[in-house]
């Protein structure tokens, strides 16, 4: 589906997270995550909607994917089968998947597009985004590389399309 995006800020391997947390701060990561999602539909695993430290995100359809098809929650479309996902977001213009690992797992076979953040440092995490392989990704835009000086951290956004 050509509506489907990956948006992910990534550590030197791959790190996103540990303990259901963020492992940096940069507020042009976070402006930039804002410019690209702000009316649009943004997709989600449970734990990471109950990680955000607002939610729903505010200016955008919230869309939860979960396993439990029971799960009723305020502000956001849930679903427990990614073929009804799929099937009602197919008219939307843009759909992000922001997270977390699993889901990442999931759409990265299908998304065409992803917008990762690259932040030049190693850190301890216990979650991972899935490799990118040269054979499938083409590295459009990226490679200029910025200082971030309140958490003295390099980073640059890059732009990826399936070949």
């Amino acid at each position: 589906m050509n509506n489907l995006s990956i948006i992910v800020a990534v550590g030197k391997n791959l790190e996103i997270g540990k303990d259901n947390k963020l492992l940096w701060h940069i507020s042009e990561d976070l402006k930039h995550f804002k410019t690209l999602t702000l009316g649009q539909t943004v997709v989600m695993g449970e734990n990471t909607w109950y990680s955000l430290p607002k939610h729903p995100l505010p200016n955008r359809k919230n869309i939860v994917l979960s396993h439990n098809e029971d799960l009723v929650i305020d502000g956001a479309n849930v679903f427990s089968s990614i073929d009804d996902f799929l099937d009602f977001v197919k008219t939307e213009e843009k759909v992000f998947i922001i997270g977390g690992a699993s889901i990442y797992s999931q759409f990265i076979d299908i998304v065409d597009t992803m917008y990762i953040t690259r932040v030049d440092m190693d850190f301890e995490a216990d979650t991972f985004f899935p490799d990118i392989y040269d054979q499938i990704w083409n590295l459009t835009n990226g490679n200029n590389w910025k200082h971030d000086a309140e958490s003295n951290l390099d980073y640059c956004f890059e732009t990826y399309h399936r070949k």
